[in-house]
């Protein structure tokens, strides 16, 4: 594959930029800025220098067609995006990166549609609100969505728009929706505690997780391979699809670090309230479509994250700007 990818400085990004060039796949990334401070954290210095950037605004139509025209992408994988905080605080740039940006790729991959056979991209877990009182059990993906925030609003936008280019254009999609991302390299956004709590214990400093409750834990290399399969798994026509990992209480996790590393019991504390988007995703359509998608244990999904950032520490290549 000859994959364009936006977003891919980010934290998933860099996984599957990862295991996109280990695959011996082509990967370029379109980026405002060449920022590669998580990737390092995840590849190699040859194998980094084989990921080709392309300086480019993903709002920006013009730039999008021009980046996958020169390069000849044969997929584009759209992970840009602005997180829920930075939404809520300056909707309209939140649109403009968001729904904008994702038109722009959109737009470009039904241009050339003869030479792009598909675009995969970052939904997200908010397009859900909180279960409706008295719900029990997972939730399907193909219920009335009602997010919460504007971030949510917008990637249910992105999700009818991609249905639409599909309808109009012909335009293969898969969008994907996560839910708490956990490993090395998620250092920003709503649900990057329990990686930041991780993280401090490999520091030997206390972290305070500001919420409780359910949430579902889904290790971030597991969810760079569902992207993956995303774009090499047979497939025509334009869904979005839950993903599901270990759905747990946050004291779940605690206890869980605490087996894996002890000395975390003195150091990682949480809060009680509750997230408000539904904790428990059914991705049974996901499975059927792409799968199977395999999902590390919560345990070996900690307790990988914690030896890479233990062994960041000793090579004094471990950040702790993010911990305030």
């Amino acid at each position: 594959m000859r994959v364009l990818m936006t977003g891919g400085y980010g934290c998933i990004g860099s996984w599957v930029v990862k295991k996109l060039v280990e695959g011996g796949h082509d990967v370029w990334v379109l980026d405002l800025v060449e920022d590669t401070h998580r990737l390092d954290l995840v590849l190699d210095a040859d194998r980094r220098a084989a990921v080709r950037f392309i300086a480019g605004d993903v709002s920006d139509a013009a730039a999008v067609r021009k980046a996958v025209e020169e390069t000849a992408a044969t997929h584009i994988l759209h992970l840009a995006g602005l997180q829920a905080p930075t939404c809520r605080a300056n909707p309209i740039k939140g649109a403009m990166v968001n729904v904008v940006g994702t038109l722009a790729v959109f737009e470009a991959a039904a241009d050339l549609r003869e030479q792009v056979s598909r675009v995969v991209y970052a939904s997200s877990a908010a397009v859900h609100g909180p279960p409706e009182e008295g719900a029990t059990g997972p939730l399907a993906d193909r219920i009335r969505l009602a997010p919460l925030t504007h971030y949510g609003a917008f990637k249910v936008c992105n999700e009818l728009n991609a249905r639409v280019y599909w309808l109009d254009r012909g335009v293969t999609s898969v969008g994907l929706r996560p839910w708490t991302v956990y490993g090395v390299g998620r250092d920003f956004g709503m649900t990057s505690e329990p990686t930041k709590a991780i993280k401090a214990v490999a520091a030997d400093r206390p972290y305070q997780i500001s919420y409780g409750g359910y949430q579902d834990l889904q290790y971030v290399g597991d969810v760079a391979d569902t992207f993956i399969r995303g774009l090499e798994a047979p497939f025509e026509g334009a869904e979005a699809f839950n993903l599901r990992g270990a759905v747990e209480p946050i004291e779940a996790f605690v206890e869980t670090l605490v087996q894996v590393v002890p000395a975390a019991a003195k150091l990682v504390s949480h809060g009680d309230r509750q997230l408000p988007i539904a904790p428990s995703l059914d991705d049974s359509r996901l499975q059927a479509s792409l799968g199977p998608i395999p999902r590390t244990s919560l345990r070996q999904g900690i307790a990988e994250t914690y030896e890479r950032f233990a062994a960041l520490r000793r090579e004094a290549r471990l950040d702790l700007s993010d911990l305030g």
